[in-house]
């Protein structure tokens, strides 16, 4: 049996890319998982390590080599291994051949099906040593890097120049050569503060070598958590409260080693451009977290975090505050500059904006959303005129300066732009609720103005596209058209709007010219967007077949839709549950194999049975309470009632032949069952339901 040591795997380079760091070394981490996983090599825990000059992954308890292999292989079948005077055939010969011994010292293996002759053999594991360079070059050629990089004359290509590696096994140096650099034990220190190179004696010192001695905290994990501790420390130290977005707090940590807090201030005066776009400017330009009040009114002060510990932190404030002040004198030029034109002045030069090639320009959308966006804010109980007005000025705001410098300020700059053109304040707020939810976990817009704004902009651009480009195929979703269904499907069902979905899918369409768009493009967008629910439900623990016997009876209403849902699943807990999906998984089968065709309401005159007569009867009292619960969105009320039904239809079966002899008879009895299955199939298909 192989002993274990530790592993201490490291691929120095210049600065990597601060926004892939993170994502590097997951992949990194992965592919070389996977490839001990697949040369058998055994580990008790793999811990990855990033920073912005390297990747390295520190493996505890690998094991020295692979384990020895018992191969068993079986050979052909006795009675063609041999011909009638016991001589070896060529199969026999092959095989053993194969194997690499004599006929004569291969076993015989007896099963059920008969005799085959088998051969055992052990084959010996390599030694770790041997496996690593070509796993770790299947690791590096994996990762995820758009675009590589070459470096002086050599053949090579990575994310960054790399200037050493580190493979160590316990104590001993694996020996490879890749990508121009030949292994060794030498690790480097913080580029300023230790840039001597480190002799790592064995794999076990690496954190602890680089930490205490070279200025460097490997683990990106703990570095991040020390970013934090600092930048709250010095909020704290100053009066306030820093506010910590995880995305910059990622990109913070992949672009030190050795983090330290610096707070700077800025002029007072900018507070008065929108706090959105001080908060863009440090945060792009400079990598700064801002600091809030109690409030949480912007101050001006900023936290940046160095690389360096300098023993001048004054300079290093002064400086940082130097480079900050132009960039702020922009972000007012900017508010400046737009606030002397109206939003509306923008609406013209839209045209100059393509939206897609076929479907015409930014201009020609905003007049289709208006539209549909006037038509949903009179179903939500607004104004129509506002509809129309918050969709016409919805994109204006590209044209500003200011969006064209930070363009995830669009919808945001918008509503101040608005504001300051005394637009009311519905129609504002509609500009920054245009783009919610932005991703999956976001706040939903919270005014009828906005939703209706947000709805109309996204069915415009689902049907257009699937009009004119299709359907997203496989992973690729380039117009984010999954993102956009799901977040009308959020709006609707979370914000309770009663709305149909399949009516404003085909207003959608008949915003567009004739011929721009395939006919059946908003029938397709209904279709693709029904099925986000499934995964929309899913995610929630919601049973899969309850989905499914919901969306069986395609409602068009994504609220509608949810009322069911929660109904079904209230249902299927019920006593009567199972008998009744039971008894309506009979009812399709039998109306599906019937051959006849049979009229939509049964003929009572035919009734020859005391249970169809006391079924129906019973029935016509369900349907007569169940039609103003249906009306409510009451369903769970509703099945309760349906429930009720449960033993009359299980006599119904019991006595009643429903494939009669008599043609008549049995014309009468499938209409009869039909009826009984429409009676349910307003709620839901329940013949469906897995219970």
């Amino acid at each position: 049996m192989s002993e274990v040591l530790d592993l201490v795997i490291e691929i120095g380079t210049e600065e990597l890319p601060p926004k892939a760091l993170q994502g590097l070394s997951e992949a990194f981490l992965s592919g070389l998982c996977s490839g001990f996983e697949q040369q058998h090599l055994s580990y008790d825990c793999a811990i990855p390590f990033a920073t912005p000059r390297r990747l390295a992954v520190f493996i505890e308890g690998m094991a020295t080599g692979q384990a020895d292999r018992q191969i068993e292989r079986r050979g052909p079948a006795i009675a063609a291994a041999f011909d009638k005077n016991g001589q070896p055939t060529k199969a026999a010969l092959g095989f053993a051949r194969s194997c690499g011994v004599e006929v004569a010292n291969l076993d015989k293996l007896e099963t059920e099906k008969g005799v085959w002759l088998h051969h055992r053999s052990t084959q010996p594991g390599k030694a770790t040593a041997t496996l690593l360079p070509t796993i770790i070059e299947t690791a590096l050629a994996a990762l995820p890097i758009p675009k590589r990089m070459r470096w002086g004359d050599l053949p090579y290509e990575f994310v960054r120049p790399v200037h050493w590696l580190v493979i160590l096994l316990g104590e001993a140096v694996i020996e490879a050569n890749m990508l121009g650099v030949r292994s060794g034990r030498e690790t480097r220190g913080h580029r300023f503060h230790h840039p001597e190179p480190m002799v790592l004696v064995q794999a076990s010192d690496y954190a602890t070598l680089l930490e205490k001695q070279g200025y460097v905290i490997p683990a990106f994990t703990a570095r991040r958590e020390r970013v934090k501790a600092l930048v709250k420390q010095a909020a704290q130290e100053i009066g306030g409260e820093a506010v910590i977005e995880e995305a910059l707090l990622n990109e913070v940590t992949s672009l030190v080693e050795w983090p330290v807090a610096v707070t700077g201030t800025f002029d007072e005066k900018f507070l008065e451009v929108p706090p959105e776009a001080v908060i863009a400017t440090l945060k792009n330009h400079q990598k700064c977290f801002h600091v809030v009040n109690p409030q949480g009114e912007l101050l001006p002060r900023f936290i940046a975090v160095s690389n360096i510990e300098s023993r001048q932190p004054a300079v290093v404030r002064a400086g940082n505050e130097r480079v900050i002040r132009p960039r702020l004198s922009d972000a007012a030029f900017f508010w400046k500059q737009d606030c002397a034109h109206s939003l509306e002045s923008h609406l013209n030069s839209l045209k100059m904006v393509i939206f897609q090639n076929k479907l015409g320009n930014v201009y020609d959308k905003s007049q289709r959303v208006a539209k549909l966006s006037g038509f949903i804010a009179k179903q939500l109980g607004a104004e129509k005129s506002q509809g129309i007005r918050a969709a016409l000025l919805s994109k204006c705001d590209l044209m500003t300066e200011m969006v064209g410098e930070f363009p995830e300020l669009q919808g945001i700059m918008g509503e101040y732009y608005a504001r300051h053109d005394q637009e009311t304040k519905d129609v504002s707020t509609a500009l920054r609720e245009q783009y919610m939810p932005r991703f999956w976990g976001d706040a939903l817009p919270g005014t009828p103005l906005g939703q209706a704004l947000s709805i109309a902009d996204k069915l415009d651009t689902l049907v257009g596209i699937f009009g004119c480009v299709g359907a997203p195929t496989g992973d690729k979703d380039p117009f984010g058209l999954r993102r956009a269904a799901i977040s009308v499907l959020r709006i609707m069902i979370e914000c309770r709007l009663p709305l149909d979905i399949r009516q404003l899918l085909d207003n959608a369409q008949a915003a567009y010219p004739e011929n721009v768009l395939d006919a059946q493009a908003s029938g397709q967008v209904f279709d693709f967007t029904l099925e986000r629910l499934r995964a929309y439900y899913q995610e929630q623990g919601l049973n899969f077949d309850s989905i499914d016997a919901v969306l069986a009876c395609r409602p068009t209403s994504p609220l509608d839709i949810d009322h069911r849902i929660r109904g079904i699943e209230s249902f299927r807990l019920l006593p009567a549950a199972v008998s009744l999906a039971s008894a309506n998984k009979r009812i399709r089968n039998i109306i599906r194999k019937a051959e006849e065709s049979f009229p939509s309401e049964p003929d009572q005159t035919y009734f020859d049975h005391a249970t169809e007569r006391r079924l129906y009867d019973e029935m016509e009292a369900v349907s007569a309470k169940m039609a103003p619960l249906l009306k409510q969105g009451d369903y769970q009320t509703a099945l309760q009632h349906l429930a009720s039904l449960r033993e009359t239809v299980d006599h119904y079966f019991d006595d009643v032949l429903v494939m009669h002899e008599d043609h008549t008879v049995r014309i009468n009895r499938l209409a009869f069952l039909q009826k009984v299955r429409q009676l349910f199939l307003q709620v839901a298909d329940i013949s469906r339901l897995q219970i």
